[in-house]
Parts: structure tokens; sequence; C-alpha cells
């Protein structure tokens, strides 16, 4: 961490508690610890931050123990603003840290929120100064998964220069970073998700955590082919973007939703006209849950719930390793008879091969 990023740590954590009523204004004090959902200032209990300093170390320093998450304060206005670059974060810790301490308010004062002015317009901010991703380090890095998608999809973008921050550190760089727009059934960006890329053309960048999201995403998804507003009878939705943009690669006149995490998932909003559901299944415990929610919410709402299951560990290592042709083939006996005839190229229609 450089010397200013840790100054400016330190004279937060002098201020924690009022550091926190400003920009996690969701949660409340408890002992000597601030309780609120997570660093992003939704409400709930997972994440500590401790407003004073002990054995365990400075004020300022907190945990999520849901997402197991943790850094400082300088972390905390990152988040819950929404910004970007770390120039951005300073001079934001710099204006709080020149104001007058705010007093403490009764729990019947009302404020507005600190994350409603930031994470979804910050969201909208980052993806309007990205460029078009035709051309550029993000296809490729796209093209190398196998992922092949119309060039007019609204919701990628790239950056050639998107600031990271490690969480263990506090180091700081810019990256080239894959940009996907989280909208709701609408279209309205309300948040987007950052995959940072190896320079060099390798891949994801050699980084602990390469990809990350920001906004508001609960209820809301990377929509690939979505036209806002229409009807959409049939989709399909998991958690990964990747794992979604396989089936459409395969399946390119399906509309498909990527939640970003099993929770999201088990949330999803349904596009309006929906009728059938198809749900990529996740082997892990925190997927078959969202899996689970997800589809006895669709039953609730007379949706009719499917299951496709991947022939390898997901559907894109099916696409990589077996090709477009067996994953569509694959994906044939899996499907209701008239989508695999909407949505399956003709030559797919007889069944998985090699099943």
């Amino acid at each position: 961490m450089t010397g200013s990023a840790s100054e400016l740590a330190r004279r937060l954590g002098d201020h924690a508690e009022a550091v926190c009523r400003e920009y996690l204004s969701n949660g409340h004090r408890s002992g000597n610890h601030w309780i609120v959902g997570d660093v992003r200032n939704t409400r709930g209990r997972s994440m500590h931050v401790r407003l004073t300093a002990n054995a365990k170390g400075p004020a300022g320093r907190w945990v999520d123990e849901a997402s197991a998450e943790f850094g400082d304060l300088l972390d905390v206005i990152r988040e819950s603003c929404g910004l970007v670059d770390f120039r951005d974060v300073a001079d934001e810790a710099r204006r709080f840290l020149a104001m007058p301490r705010p007093q403490p308010r009764t729990s019947g004062a009302q404020r507005q929120p600190a994350a409603a002015r930031g994470s979804p317009d910050a969201a909208r901010r980052l993806f309007a100064i990205s460029q078009p991703i035709a051309g550029t380090l993000g296809e490729r890095y796209l093209a190398g998964r196998g992922i092949l998608l119309p060039t007019h999809e609204r919701v990628l973008r790239f950056h050639p220069g998107c600031y990271y921050r490690d969480l263990l550190t506090g180091e700081t760089q810019t990256l080239p970073a894959l940009i996907a727009a989280v909208t709701d059934p609408d279209g309205r960006i309300t948040g987007l998700q950052r995959t940072w890329l190896d320079p060099a053309g390798n891949g994801k960048a050699q980084l602990a955590d390469p990809r990350r999201s920001l906004g508001h995403l609960l209820g809301n998804a990377i929509w690939l082919g979505l036209d806002p507003g229409a009807p959409v009878p049939v989709t399909a939705a998991g958690e990964g973007f990747e794992t979604m943009a396989s089936l459409r690669t395969v399946m390119p006149a399906l509309t498909v939703a990527a939640a970003t995490s099993a929770n999201h998932l088990a949330g999803l909003t349904f596009p309006p006209g929906c009728r059938r559901l198809y749900i990529a299944a996740d082997a892990d415990a925190a997927g078959r849950h969202g899996i689970e929610r997800l589809s006895q919410r669709a039953g609730d709402a007379g949706i009719l719930a499917l299951a496709l299951r991947p022939q390898l560990g997901d559907f894109n290592d099916d696409l990589r390793h077996l090709g477009p042709t067996h994953l569509a083939a694959w994906l044939s006996d899996q499907l209701a008879p008239e989508d695999a005839g909407l949505f399956l190229p003709p030559d797919e229609q007889l069944g998985p091969a090699g099943g």
C-alpha cells in the first residue's frame, strides 16, 4: 500500500464510526463494531467493521463473514460509492476528512443512503467510458474460451486500463478488463461485472480475484440477447457469465441470463411473459441452493423450470473441450422438443453425441 493510501486509511480509522454512518448507512453500531450486510451497504449482519483499535488490529478494518472479503475504510468508500479509479477514492476520502464529524443520529432520522449515490451510477459511468468489444483483447479472450457472440451484443464492452486494488496487500494497478453490464429485464444498467485480463493475451489476469461485480445485483443479471420490454417466453439462467455465454454460442436465438452468483441466481427477476426457464446446473452446494430456490420461485410463478446439465465441469468446459457441435447435440435431449427445434441447428436435434 502506498504511503498516501496508508495515511488516508489511518485517518479514516480515527473516525471509523463516522465513516460507517456516512457510507454504510444501512448498518448499526453493536459494541465496538459496525454491523452491515456487505461493503456495498446492503442491509444485513455478515460484515463487521472494527470501530476502535485493539490487539487484533487498527480501527477501520473489516471482514465479511459471508464472502470472506476484508479490507479497510478506503475499500468501504470505493465499493459503497461504486468508484473505479483510486484517485477518485482518495479524493472522496479527503473530502470526507475535511468535513465536520457528523453527530450520531437517532434511529428515526432519515437520510439518503450513500450507496444510492454511487454504485449503479458508477457502473453506468464505467460502462459508458468503455469501448465496444469488437477487435479488442476482450473479444480475443472470449474467442479463446470458444465463445462467439453477435457483434451487436449490447451488454459487453472493453476497458484497456481498469483500476484494480488487491484487498489483501492494498496494492493498486490498472489492467485491461472485459466489462459486462448487469441489467434489469427492462434493460436498465444496475451494475456490472469486471473480468481483468492478462495484457499479453493469456486469459485472465494473474490476480487473487480477477472477477468482481459492483452495483445493484439482486434480481438482475448479465442478459444476453434480451430485447428490453419484449416478452421472453423461453429463457435460460445460471451463475457464471462464461457458462451462459457458452450456451448462447450454440443457441444464438436463446435469451440467457448470468446472475453472477448462486445467491443472485436464486433471486433472479423473471422476464415478462416467461413460461419456460432452463437453469444451468452447478455442482457445488451454493449452486444447488440457487437452482433449488429459483426453481421453487419459478413454480410459484407458474413457470416450468428445467435443468440443463453439462457433460464435463461446466458448459464452457464442454464448449472448449468437446466443441460446439457436440455441446449442441448434448443439449438436444435436455430441451423440450419445441425448443430444440427453435433454438438448435437442425443437424443437432438428433440426440446427444458420445453421451
